[in-house]
């Protein structure tokens, strides 16, 4: 952010950009049920120091949050498994100090809205998150993705 400048609202996001959050420690959960995509997501995760774990249903998501320690929580929205919205609120209700991203179809504009209203700070598109991941997960890990306006 430019010094002297205030934080501006993004328009989809909904989120004050002048408030940005403190590095993440822990975990974070990879909530993906397709094997290919879920490999992706781990190798980006990796690529950026991030220490991963799978999960493919929202039984094992509640189960894993419960344990504590989580860092961040990445929804693949397009899950056959699970509803990618409702994991996205339940990642958000049962560990609230960790940053919850959601990745999905860069046209399916009401599903990415649904899961910003859930609690995403962000949705990325699978474009997105196959060509950048590494710098996506860096900066998720360091904190640079920004908080909820109250």
């Amino acid at each position: 952010m430019l010094q002297g400048r205030r934080g501006r609202v993004g328009r989809l996001a909904l989120v004050d950009t002048g408030r940005l959050a403190p590095p993440l420690h822990g975990t974070v959960l990879l909530v993906a049920d397709d094997l290919i995509w879920a490999s992706r997501l781990r190798a980006a995760a990796e690529r950026a120091g991030a220490d991963c774990a799978a999960v493919r249903s929202l039984a094992e998501l509640s189960g894993r949050l419960a344990d504590g320690n989580v860092a961040a929580v990445v929804v693949d929205l397009g899950g056959r498994a699970y509803d990618g919205v409702e994991a996205v609120r339940l990642a958000g209700e049962k560990a609230p100090g960790s940053a919850v991203v959601a990745v999905g179809q860069h046209d399916d504009l009401d599903l990415r809205r649904r899961a910003l209203a859930a609690g995403a700070l962000r949705v990325f598109s699978y474009n997105k998150m196959f060509s950048d991941g590494r710098t996506v997960f860096t900066d998720l890990l360091g904190g640079r993705f920004p908080r909820r306006a109250p």
